[in-house]
């Protein structure tokens, strides 16, 4: 691999970890004076149009109805019911337990695939990770229990839950499904459809109504404009690179921007940690390392055994035909 390759990917890392890590805050200061919905619809709708007008610009094929169906279902999972949700919720839940929070949907997706047709059934340290980050996660909404005062809304902390059950289910229904060959495409299709499906809710839900263009801050501006242009960039870096790297490497944006989005919301936005939110915090990203490790461990035996079976088929086969053809000519 040439210096050169080896530096994008460590750029696109940072890009993954640092751009995606500062998002939460991005929204969190965005819908202090733009509509949630209207925001978030917004910012896909423009953001994946972008992303599709690039990738048919560099040759992509033109979808078909079918793949504008499935990719209508995808966005509605992951840019509605995922992002969309979010982007409410932080009206009342600081950035940095948002993107902690989120940090649950490696959980959900082990769940998931656990419960559906011929699903994976997880092993004993993945079980284990799941019983540690839902312990972490209900101590971090409720922890009155132990005498300490709650400091996250449980209204907002539970519509975060919710998106992150929807990125699941989106997530791994995404895998079964016929998507557009290009996923640069299937991306900006996801996004498009999703977004036009959030402002149809925001005009339902009367945001236009109230919205005064004249009351919009400059703060919430630059925010809207981060999130559709870096944020929608680092989207774009995250598909290259799979093409590149490992899974395995790039789920480590899944305990890292939850680090950063803390950090950030601390030092930008004044929100307050606690030792307890810090306590909580080990807890959940540790679970989801737990879990993550423990789902490529699995794989990687997998496919170990899948190549060992397949080289004894191969040393199998040669006697075989030396048999069959001592069969024939009569010896043996």
């Amino acid at each position: 691999m040439s210096a050169k390759k080896n530096l994008y990917i460590i750029l696109s890392f940072a890009t993954i970890y640092i751009v995606w890590g500062t998002t939460y805050l991005a929204i969190r200061l965005g819908v202090e004076t733009i509509p949630p919905f209207l925001m978030a619809g917004v910012r896909f709708v423009i953001g994946g149009l972008l992303i599709y007008w690039i990738a048919r610009l560099l040759g992509a094929s033109k979808p078909s109805l079918k793949h504008w169906r499935f990719a209508t279902i995808i966005g509605f999972l992951l840019a509605v019911g995922g992002n969309g949700l979010v982007t409410w919720a932080e009206v009342s839940v600081p950035s940095g337990l948002t993107a902690l929070l989120i940090a649950m949907v490696p959980l959900w997706v082990v769940l998931i695939e656990w419960v559906i047709p011929r699903g994976s059934k997880p092993t004993a340290a993945i079980i284990f990770g799941l019983v540690l980050g839902f312990g972490g996660v209900w101590q971090l909404i409720s922890p009155s229990g132990l005498g300490i005062g709650s400091e996250i809304d449980k209204t907002g902390a539970f519509i975060i839950v919710v998106a992150t059950i929807s990125w699941a289910i989106g997530s791994v229904y995404s895998k079964f499904v016929p998507q557009h060959e290009s996923k640069f495409v299937g991306a900006g299709m996801q996004m498009i459809t999703g977004g036009f499906i959030l402002l149809i809710i925001s005009y339902f839900t009367s945001e236009f109504n109230s919205f005064e263009l004249a009351a919009v801050s400059m703060k919430s501006i630059w925010s809207l404009l981060y999130l559709i242009t870096l944020g929608s960039f680092a989207f774009a870096v995250y598909i290259w690179l799979f093409t590149v790297s490992s899974p395995s490497k790039i789920a480590t944006y899944a305990y890292v921007n939850p680090v950063i989005a803390l950090l950030l919301g601390n030092i930008i936005a004044g929100e307050y940690i606690s030792r307890w939110t810090i306590g909580c915090s080990v807890v959940i990203l540790a679970a989801v390392l737990i879990i993550i490790s423990s789902k490529n461990k699995a794989k990687r035996d997998k496919e170990k055994i899948n190549v060992e079976n397949y080289d004894n088929i191969q040393t199998i086969r040669p006697k075989t035909r030396l048999i069959n053809n001592e069969c024939r000519s009569g010896t043996g």
